[in-house]
């Protein structure tokens, strides 16, 4: 009785999960390996600057950061929750006077070995404190001014990464708050207005840009706007525009649209089997641009020398992954873990989507990684903080 007693109230981690997570990081290497690694240049610069063994690296760092996690309680660690939160806001404030601009955005701090991205660590922050304020009791967040509460905890850091600009990190604080406070237990009256808020204002903005005369037209910085007509297939140019406007304007869209464009080739001419390893035509001639194949589009790189079959494969370990950690919420004792763990699968699976589907031209495209696959230290370091934090709650379920 006392050995069963003692294996069930060990700690275990979740196997399946973390399978899924090592072919993730597997996937990773060799197809930044592939994306990188296609010019002589790139194959005689020294190990420590290919950037496949520096994506190693993150992994490395970024799984030892996330067995660390484990060690902790969850409770514990939601105790230093707002300091956290209110330390990424001041960085998210910080990068913008002292950031590094790249493409017009200031995003990074650029710390000589690496860039560090602020906001991929905000989020990770806000999922931490949002969780810890939902996890008051039941009869409190019924409450009105609690859940005015809870939106500013979404809406302070939603302003500051618009204001970078960077459209997409942004948007995954809207579906991630909304499904922390669905799992919680706030009033569904109080979503649903949410949600009527959101969806009425987005349509509003649709119609704006796509319609309205430019003198009539919201504010919003150019470059989304532009993603928006090219998305939608709208002309940039306006009805009174003059022949040489419209010659301008039809060579801009036709620069805004190409990344999007050469994507869905690269998707679409992998087939069923794909080219082959490091045989992609689209990344060895440049067509998808050398600085964003194994970043933004390293999903495409993958669909064209795997095709099919490897884009399977990899929403497949995603789903894994996914679903999971949906049942690590379900196991959890308490709401604070149940919130903890909504909050991140629901992270994940908004970058996942949201990544693949610009891929695909199902959504518009933006700057956000594709988690463990694409390049880059504070995508994957924030990643696999991420997931230690479902491991975490997984661990120490039955104690509560």
């Amino acid at each position: 009785m006392n050995t069963i007693a003692i294996k069930e109230s060990s700690p275990r981690v979740d196997r399946l999960q973390l399978v899924a997570i090592f072919g993730l990081m597997l996937v990773g290497v060799a197809f930044v390996f592939s994306a990188t690694m296609v010019h002589e240049s790139a194959a005689s610069a020294h190990l420590v600057k290919q950037l496949w063994f520096r994506q190693i690296v993150w992994y490395g760092i970024g799984g030892a950061g996330a067995v660390a996690l484990c060690f902790v309680d969850y409770h514990t660690l939601t105790r230093w929750a707002g300091i956290a939160f209110w330390a990424s806001i001041v960085l998210l404030v910080a990068v913008m006077f002292f950031g590094t601009t790249r493409g017009g955005a200031k995003r990074w701090f650029d710390l000589g070995v690496f860039s560090l991205q602020p906001s991929e660590f905000a989020k990770l922050a806000f999922v931490l404190a949002l969780g810890n304020f939902l996890s008051r009791p039941a009869e409190e967040l019924r409450l009105a001014s609690n859940f005015w509460k809870a939106l500013g905890m979404m809406a302070i850091p939603f302003v500051l990464i618009m204001k970078e600009p960077d459209l997409g990190s942004a948007l995954v604080f809207i579906p991630t708050g909304f499904a922390m406070m669905l799992v919680a237990g706030v009033p569904r009256r109080y979503l649903f207005r949410l949600i009527a808020f959101f969806g009425i204002l987005a349509s509003l903005i649709l119609v704006d840009v796509l319609f309205a005369p430019p003198d009539w037209q919201i504010k919003l910085e150019e470059y989304q706007r532009q993603r928006l007509l090219v998305y939608f297939g709208k002309d940039f140019a306006p009805p009174n525009a003059t022949p040489e406007e419209k010659r301008k304007a039809l060579q801009l869209q036709a620069e805004k649209s190409y990344q999007g464009q050469q994507a869905l080739i690269s998707v679409g001419s992998g087939g069923f089997w794909g080219r082959g390893w490091r045989e992609g035509q689209q990344t060895a001639l440049g067509f998808l641009p050398p600085g964003a194949a194994h970043t933004d589009f390293i999903f495409s790189v993958i669909a064209e020398e795997k095709g099919f079959v490897g884009s399977v494969m990899v929403i497949t370990l995603y789903a894994v992954v996914l679903f999971t950690g949906l049942r690590i919420a379900g196991q959890a004792r308490d709401r604070l873990g149940k919130v903890l763990a909504a909050g991140v699968v629901t992270l994940l699976f908004s970058h996942i989507f949201i990544n693949i589907g610009m891929n695909i031209r199902l959504m518009p495209v933006t700057g956000i990684p594709l988690p463990l696959l694409s390049y880059g230290g504070s995508s994957v370091l924030a990643s696999m903080i991420a997931l230690g934090m479902l491991q975490n709650v997984h661990i120490y379920r039955k104690g509560y």
